[in-house]
Order: C-alpha cells, then structure tokens, then sequence
C-alpha cells in the first residue's frame, strides 16, 4: 500500500457516475425485466475503459474501475452467492423517522428516480450461502488489468472494492442459519474467495463496510451502543478470518455512516466504535471527514493512534452535495489530520463515500464530481508544499 511519501496522494472510496444507459439497464434489470446481458457487459466494459482514463485527468492517483460492472456496491453478488432468495424491505432509519417531513421529501425523491434501490426488494438468505463460481470476479478483475495495460502509468496503485460481510448480513436477511454467528461465518467463508482473488490479480483490495457504523440506526435503533459494538467485534473477527491469507498492507477498511444526504444525528460517534475498527488486520482504515457530522472526529485518532504500519485514508470531499470545495478549504482539512496523525506520509485524501454507490443513487451531477475530485488533487498539492 503505497504511502505519501513526497506529496500527499488521491483516491476515493470506489463508486463513480455510471453513464445513463448503463444505469437505465441495471434499473430494468434489477426490476425483473427483461434485458440483453450482452449490452449490459458491453456497455459495463466501455464505461470501464472511460472511467480510469476520467480519473487520471481529475488528479486521481490509486484509483480502481468505478464499479461501472456493478449495479451496487454489494447488490452485485446476487449472481455470485448460493442460498438467496425471496425479497424484503430494510428498516427504515432512525434519523428519517424522527423528521417526518424530511422522510416524506426522502420517499418521494427516491419513488422518482431510476435507480437500483438498496432500501427495498433486497433478496433474502433462504439457504445454504456459498461462493459459486469466482469466473465472474476473475473476469472483472482481467479485465480492469487489460484496461490499466493500454494506459500506462495512469495511477500509482489500483484497488478493487468488495462488500464487508457485515453489510451482507444485515442487508439480506437471515431465514436460514441459527444464529448471526453461523451466518456471519458463512459470508466471511464465501467472501473469502473475492478478497483472495482480487489481491491475486494485484490490486489492493478495500473493504466496504458502512455496517460497521450504519447499522447503528438501522438494525440496532432500538438496541444499546454495547449490544451494537459487539456486532461490529463479530464483524470484524469475521473479516480477519477472510483476510488470513492476504497480507495486511493490501487492504483498506473503509467504514461510513451510509451515503445518504440525510440528518445524520442518530450516528453513532466515531469514538464509541473506533477500538473494535482497530481490532481490523487491515493496512488502511479509510473514513469521512468531511460531511458536517462527522468533520471533527478525525481527532479521535489522536486518543486512539495508528499502529506504525498503518494509514488513513481521509475523506475530505463530501460525496452527497454539489458544492465544489475550495483547495485551500481541502487543503486545510489535510493539514488538519495530518497534525494528528504525526506523520503526512501516513495520510492520503479521498471522498467521504461512492458517489454511485447503487446504480442512479448518486446526488452529485457527474459534471460536478469531476470537478469537485480536481479540487481534491488541487487541495492535496497545496497541502503538499506545506507538509513536506
């Protein structure tokens, strides 16, 4: 995992704008409607192919294939696992309930957009959940390499995203195994063979885990911060034991508060999670600092350090508002947590989250994300001259 070692380095979280069409296809897809998998492959393969070159002008410097052969950040595995099945609703979050007009202006922006919900119609575990075929992972990750191939030096590093088993467990409901534990267990074993494959084909490989925060208020609303840390404990072992044969300076552990423009006061703090994260056997923790709610806790690292052979990759660009951040404003936010961290050379910048996270879920015109991660490698040259 390569560090900042003369200049502060650029990356993001994963998901990056999906062309129209693509998204019209996953939409329809996803609906139940019939589709010609040929064009979704190809028009997959084709936004691939624009995407990296995309991120290189922008100033990107680690960066991956947007996620573009994905209809979802973790909705894609559908076609990978054994076991799903049936469909149901998630509940609904803490902080929408609590504003009934924000949840009713939240109901009728989604009900309007073509999208692939990740709210409602998730599938659910109805058996025995196994890994089918790694051809589909093997496939994604030759062909990002054949991309990188035809252009030369276009980052520093490359990475690829796969879902956490936590997000899993919560998102598709459990009708199959006994306990969370077995469930969890039987994720982590699946997963374990898309971590494995993606850090073969040589790309760092981040985990996205927005359980480790998120389900906070969701799945235990109703529970107690402890009862909730220790899911996110089981979690965590669980990745550790999928991560036992991948060396931990390939990995970056990327956890957020769910990507939604909402009111966020129902978070939980940072410092109520941050020892159970850092049991994680991971090189890199990646988190947001950037939205409003969670801007100041980058100095939760100052109680709670980096062990030595770590990094943090900050988010410093809001990926749910269409402002465009000054540089000297990124900038600022990089010396910030630099001063925390000890050391620039372990700090990189990035988004706060996906700005696609599920195809059409974005809130940032795509104009405005390729200006707004210009600002961030602006931001990040101006912190450079500074820091080092």
């Amino acid at each position: 995992m390569q560090r900042s070692t003369s200049r502060i380095l650029t990356t993001h979280t994963g998901s990056l704008p999906r062309p129209q069409e693509l998204i019209r296809l996953y939409a329809l897809r996803a609906a139940g409607q019939t589709t010609d998998a040929a064009a979704i492959d190809r028009a997959g393969r084709d936004a691939v192919r624009a995407i990296v070159r995309k991120q290189h002008d922008a100033g990107i410097d680690i960066g991956n294939n947007g996620e573009q052969q994905r209809d979802s950040f973790f909705l894609y595995l559908k076609s990978r696992l054994s076991g799903l099945g049936g469909s149901w609703e998630r509940p609904s979050r803490a902080d929408i309930d609590r504003y009934p007009e924000f949840k009713r202006m939240w109901n009728e922006q989604h009900a309007s957009r073509t999208q692939v919900s990740n709210l409602g119609g998730l599938p659910k575990a109805i058996g025995e959940v196994r890994y089918l075929d790694d051809s589909a992972i093997k496939d994604e990750c030759a062909f990002f390499n054949a991309v990188l191939a035809a252009n030369p030096g276009v980052f520093v590093e490359a990475f690829m995203n796969a879902p956490s088993p936590g997000i899993l467990a919560t998102a598709v409901k459990n009708e199959h195994y006994d306990t969370t534990a077995a469930y969890l267990a039987a994720l982590g074993s699946a997963l374990q063979i898309e971590y494995e494959a993606i850090v073969n084909a040589g790309f760092l490989l981040q985990i996205d885990a927005p359980d480790l925060a998120l389900e906070r208020h969701i799945t235990y609303k109703e529970k107690s911060v402890s009862a909730f840390v220790e899911f996110v404990e089981q979690v965590v072992a669980t990745i550790n034991r999928a991560l036992a044969n991948i060396p931990r300076d390939r990995v970056r552990l990327h956890v957020c508060w769910g990507n939604s423009e909402s009111p966020h006061d129902c978070d939980v703090p940072l410092e109520d999670i941050l020892p159970a994260l850092q049991r994680a056997n991971v090189g890199g923790f990646f988190l947001p600092f950037a939205n409003p709610r969670h801007a100041h806790e980058f100095r939760c690292f100052a109680k709670h350090p980096l062990q030595d052979d770590q990094v943090l990759i900050a988010g410093v660009i809001d990926s749910l508002t269409n402002f465009v951040e000054h540089p000297a404003v990124v900038a600022d936010r990089i010396e910030q947590i630099a001063a925390v961290v000890g050391d620039p050379s372990r700090v990189l910048a990035g988004t706060d989250c996906g700005f696609d996270t599920s195809a059409g879920w974005g809130r940032v015109a795509e104009d405005v994300v390729w200006a707004k991660l210009a600002s961030l490698r602006d931001g990040a040259k101006l912190a450079s001259r500074r820091l080092f």
